[in-house]
């Protein structure tokens, strides 16, 4: 196959001018950084979409895996006194016993009814979470176990393990500080496990590699700039921050279905 074919077929990673290319990766990578920097998650939500427009999928991938769980270390560092890892560690466990039904479930059932049930689920418990406000004082730890396991079912599945997580954080009465960290924790341990599962079968390419070192200042930067923001942020408003993203996270599953 010719580069003329490869550019039509869209298998050709720079079929667009590589100029162009690399200023967006880097500007959508700011972007990316600075949502996951406010809120602790969402990077993906807007870089792998904007970067599947103009890059192959197969690139797209591992390259979003390696700025978001790049990200996340930094914020991880940065929140380390609020960190507690007897929180995480419940998470984590439930994540690895789902995994393999993930795996079992994609092998299986319609990606897309999938895709389609979950959007449905994260837009209405956004929608409640904004509007009505529940007056519980969270909810048993022991649950941990059960949304790790939603998470690494759909990890395995459809790479979105991180909302289960994110509204288990968001049912506890925890302060805005100890959210973000466990939600960062299981980004770290969890990316991690991606990240080097990726490099194993050889995705991790030169060309990713490049365009992530490419990009990785600006990520940074962006990174840096979401986190100062964050800190000016009441714990109330850092919610309805995480209560948006997630609608946003449920629209999005439900136009990839």
């Amino acid at each position: 196959m010719d580069e003329a074919e490869k550019a039509e077929d869209g298998s050709n990673p720079m079929s667009y001018d590589p100029v162009q290319t690399y200023i967006w990766v880097c500007l959508i990578f700011f972007g990316g950084g600075f949502i996951q920097g406010v809120s602790g998650f969402g990077s993906v939500l807007l870089s792998l979409p904007l970067l599947a427009i103009f890059l192959d999928i197969k690139t797209v991938i591992p390259l979003t895996a390696l700025g978001g769980v790049s990200a996340s270390y930094v914020l991880l560092y940065q929140l380390r006194q609020h960190l507690d890892w007897k929180k995480i560690l419940p998470i984590f466990i439930g994540a690895v016993l789902g995994i393999p039904v993930g795996v079992y479930f994609l092998k299986r059932l319609d990606t897309g009814t999938i895709q389609l049930i979950i959007g449905a689920i994260l837009t209405l418990y956004a929608l409640y979470g904004l509007f009505f406000r529940s007056s519980k004082k969270g909810i048993d730890t022991r649950w941990a176990y059960v949304y790790g396991f939603l998470g690494g079912c759909l990890g395995a599945a459809l790479s979105a393990g991180g909302p289960p997580v994110i509204i288990y954080a968001s049912l506890q009465e925890w302060p805005k500080d100890q959210i973000k960290a466990t939600i960062q924790g299981f980004f770290v341990t969890a990316g991690t496990a991606v990240v080097v599962s990726f490099a194993m079968a050889g995705v991790v390419t030169e060309t990713v590699l490049g365009l992530y070192g490419l990009s990785f200042p600006l990520l940074m930067l962006g990174t840096f700039l979401g986190s100062r923001l964050y800190g000016f942020l009441k714990e109330a408003h850092y919610k309805t921050i995480m209560f948006i993203l997630l609608g946003f996270l449920g629209i999005f599953s439900i136009y990839r279905s």
